[in-house]
């Protein structure tokens, strides 16, 4: 075996050795596990404690009636107990109005119960179906900060903000370009006639960008003292959302699900398919409700304490929604002193999943975007060469079934050198087919096999042909085939563009509704699916001819390699039609390649050259010399 051989098989075994390692548990994650395990059993303690104080509190401030007391008694402790008392008792009632806000990008209406976005309205992107695509509404969502005052829970979700604005009667603004615009709204601790010049308020102050999906937000607690506890070092935020379903299908793929930064760290996300609720005991930066192809996020331009993050799917009765998706929360904590009343500095993003629109905030936002981050040369692939590329493609204004093709025939043509290799090796080992098998007839028993390896080994060596270097160049598509995997669903440049007869390139095609569903199939025929797997079991035949003697003795694998694609269509019917597309096109191209060198490579001139090179003399390599050694010992 030459060099080649011994390389290719050398990193064969240095990918999964270095894949073993990377996949095992580090010391340092075995130890924040153990951290992260004795802190929430502090925390459960911490909330017990908690639980008692607020128990006794509501036994002091509510007392129960007894069995004798009337039924007015009765009442009026269920009226004291369902309505606010204390300084925020006259913001508890009031009438619902909404303010809108529109930049050039969205359109958000602030509502003054709670005093936040109760909707946003993306302005260039439409539903599945062509409607106006909100992220959310007011009857999907909530948001609000709570704390204790004089021993009962305050809501500001509950409670009705006041807008301040110049003119009373305005409620539509605007604003474009690289403008900004500030909009606050303030809860009062107090009835108007009773605030003085120095009222004390609760405000929540917007800052709106005509060209950016980013807008700041604060939140300011003035003059609170005496109304927030001195000893209360943080207050509670708490975040929810019913997420609307955008897209024609759940990608099963790309799920929408919770993502979070923790401080100075990593980025990390709940289950994509199922419901989970977590407990983060340490500090976040920002939390986001990502779907498919847009998130709402949630950034401390300091960070939040802790919190606990929540997806779960209800019922769709329960949802009350035809298009629901799913339910996200996040109840966090907020650094704040009272006696220092610093503005809590927020950002809220609500906006589309594009990389470079994201990534340009330095945040690590892009980290929501699937493109194979669990393997770090998948996401340089993506993020350096395929997402760059298929961008400036996009640019030239063309439709995104011919951008695909431009960027698989370049892709074809930077791995023209590898395929050629490939192939030349493969014509290699036709060549030397017929000598190959008169030494498989030369050794036909099973204990020669010894020695009919060691022949054959021997041919290759004389010949200059290695059976393993086939090996390499494959390894080196293997990433780009992966990459475009990862890619390819979760890229939103290929939302409802369509294609030929595909209406939208980033869900499946369909030519034919099936009367009945079929398990790991689906109820649709998709073309292009079709397509890549008639193509792939075509490449899969030329390639076995290919391949000669290399094949022989392995029924087992050439049929695997035929069962694959048939497997792979059911996986790819439901699956973005713009990924079998691709494949499709890889496949066609492959073909013209492969009729390419079978015109340029002259077998019967080969075949002399292969003779030439028996005649030169050849050092054995340290594998042969063991493999000669090994022999010799068997004979002993």
């Amino acid at each position: 075996m030459n060099k080649n051989s011994t390389l290719g098989f050398l990193l064969i075994a240095a990918i999964l050795v270095i894949w073993g390692i990377w996949m095992s548990p580090s010391k340092e994650e075995i130890a924040k596990q153990k951290h992260t395990q004795d802190s929430l059993a502090m925390v459960q303690q911490v909330q017990d404690s908690v639980n008692k104080i607020k128990a006794a509190a509501e036994q002091k401030n509510y007392p129960q009636s007894n069995a004798g007391q009337s039924t007015n008694n009765n009442t009026a402790v269920q009226q004291k107990t369902a309505q606010p008392t204390g300084v925020f008792s006259s913001s508890a009632t009031g009438k619902e109005q909404y303010y809108t806000l529109q930049t050039d990008l969205a359109i958000f209406k602030i509502s003054k119960k709670g005093g936040f976005i109760s909707s946003v309205e993306l302005k260039k992107y439409k539903t599945w179906d062509q409607k106006p695509l909100y992220l959310f509404d007011s009857t999907t969502s909530n948001f609000g900060i709570s704390f204790f005052s004089d021993n009962q829970l305050v809501k500001t979700s509950n409670l009705y903000f006041e807008p301040v604005l110049s003119d009373s009667s305005q409620n539509n603004f605007s604003v474009s370009g690289n403008k900004t615009l500030t909009f606050r709204m303030r809860l009062y601790a107090r009835p108007k006639n009773e605030r003085g010049s120095d009222p004390s308020y609760i405000e929540y102050d917007y800052t709106f960008k005509g060209d950016n999906y980013m807008l700041g937000f604060k939140i300011n607690l003035h003059n609170m003292q005496g109304i927030i506890p001195a000893n209360m070092n943080s207050i509670d935020l708490k975040w929810y959302a019913d997420m609307l379903q955008e897209e024609k299908n759940v990608d099963r793929f790309s799920g929408s699900t919770v993502y979070y930064k923790y401080y100075k760290e990593s980025v990390d996300n709940l289950n994509k398919n199922k419901d989970e609720k977590k407990e983060i005991t340490t500090k976040l930066r920002w939390v986001s409700f990502k779907q498919r192809f847009f998130s709402s996020t949630l950034i401390a331009d300091n960070y939040f304490n802790d919190g606990v993050l929540n997806v779960h799917k209800e019922k769709q009765d329960e949802a009350g929604m035809k298009n629901y998706l799913k339910t996200m929360s996040a109840d966090l904590t907020l650094p704040f002193n009272v006696l220092d009343p610093k503005p809590i500095d927020l950002r809220f993003y609500f906006g589309p999943n594009k990389f470079y629109t994201l990534k340009s905030y330095g945040l690590k936002l892009e980290r929501q975007i699937p493109i194979g981050w669990g393997f770090f040369l998948l996401a340089w692939i993506n993020e350096y060469i395929i997402i760059p590329v298929f961008d400036w493609l996009g640019g030239f204004g063309w439709n995104y079934g011919i951008v695909i093709l431009v960027l698989t025939v370049l892709l074809k043509l930077v791995l023209f050198p590898i395929a050629s290799k490939t192939y030349k090796s493969s014509a290699k080992m036709r060549v030397l087919k017929p000598e190959v098998d008169a030494i498989n007839a030369k050794y036909p028993k099973k204990e020669d096999s010894m020695k009919k390896q060691q022949a054959v080994m021997d041919l290759y060596r004389k010949a200059g042909a290695n059976p393993a270097s086939g090996c390499v160049p494959m390894l080196l598509q293997m990433p780009i085939l992966f990459a475009m995997f990862e890619f390819f669903p979760s890229a939103i440049q290929l939302r409802q563009q369509p294609f030929l007869w595909a209406h939208d390139l980033s869900t499946y095609d369909s030519i034919l509704h099936l009367p009945w569903n079929i398990p790991m199939y689906g109820d649709h025929v998709s073309l292009f699916t079709l397509l890549m797997t008639v193509s792939t079991v075509m490449y899969t035949y030329l390639n076995n001819q290919m391949m000669g003697s290399q094949t022989q003795g392995m029924p087992g694998m050439k049929t695997m390699m035929y069962i694959m694609p048939i497997m792979f269509m059911g996986i790819f019917n439901d699956y973005a039609s713009g990924l079998s597309y691709y494949y499709f096109l890889a496949n066609i191209i492959t073909f013209i390649q492969m009729y390419i060198f079978q015109k340029t490579v002259n077998e019967e001139k080969l075949l002399k050259q292969i003779e030439m090179n028996k005649k030169k003399p050849k050092k054995k390599s340290a594998f042969q010399k063991r493999l000669e050694e090994a022999a010799k010992q068997s004979k002993r």
